[in-house]
């Protein structure tokens, strides 16, 4: 008996130290949630987010622009087909960042909302739009996911600069989208001027201010931002996390944003 006992208590030890078991109690030892999510931007950054989320085994949520990048091409032209199809075969999340990065201006009446895209065929013109214009731009990126992916985006949207309105979101609402913003203290800073906001204190603020249930917003690169956030802070804020005990999941597990 007492061999048997011997026995049973050395293959528990052997379970419990392999690498699976070990993940998985991590994963129930959490001490809170973190939802990472990226924003289309110049690209310049797409292939180190790619990298820094697998190695960490991070799941994001990236929201999708056809935005112009530092290649000189469109973020969801067909050459980018590949690295959306290996987000999505990673078990990323994805949601419509409107097709041609659409700012919203003013509500109007009649449930009409006054934008002003900033690519395409009407960029930089303000435009009068009916609830059923905004719902196709939503649409838009995801007939073109699937053309690259032949996968659906998720039934969420962000505003570029996250801001909406009664109006987008009765708009969205009436054909499936939820609006999805961030936290307050999940705004990474990446758009902020690089001397006044420096990636020390940017990593800082956030390693100090993120709570569990919070959403963090960044963008896969930045036009204007002199000394760029993401190389400087993606790795130590994703680990300086991990570290504190905080898992990562995708807007599919969000209680306010899962259907």
């Amino acid at each position: 008996m007492a061999g048997r006992r011997h026995k049973a208590a050395l293959l528990l030890a052997a379970v419990l130290s392999t690498p699976a078991f070990a993940a998985d109690a991590g994963v129930h030892s959490c001490r809170g949630t973190i939802y990472l999510t990226f924003d289309t931007g110049s690209q310049s950054q797409a292939e180190l987010i790619a990298d820094t989320l697998r190695r960490h085994h991070v799941k994001a949520t990236f929201f999708l622009a056809n935005e112009k990048t530092v290649r000189g091409d469109w973020s969801l032209d067909p050459a980018w087909s590949g690295y959306w199809k290996a987000r999505v075969a990673e078990g990323h999340a994805f949601g419509s960042h409107t097709f041609d990065h659409v700012y919203f201006r003013a509500d109007a009446a009649g449930g009409r909302i006054k934008v002003r895209p900033q690519f395409g065929q009407h960029a930089g013109k303000t435009q009068t739009w009916s609830a059923q214009q905004y719902c196709d731009e939503l649409r838009r990126v995801d007939t073109r996911f699937v053309e690259l992916t032949g996968h659906h985006i998720d039934p969420i949207f962000r505003t570029p600069g996250g801001h909406s309105s009664p109006n987008i979101l009765a708009a969205a609402k009436s054909c499936g989208y939820k609006h999805v913003g961030w936290a307050k203290v999940g705004f990474s800073g990446d758009e902020t001027n690089s001397d006044v906001y420096p990636n020390a204190l940017l990593l800082k603020r956030a390693l100090d201010n993120l709570k569990d249930g919070d959403i963090f917003m960044a963008h896969m690169g930045i036009w204007s931002r002199k000394d760029p956030w993401m190389p400087a802070n993606l790795e130590p804020l994703i680990s300086g996390l991990q570290q504190k005990g905080f898992c990562f999941a995708t807007l599919r597990e969000h209680p306010d944003v899962r259907p």
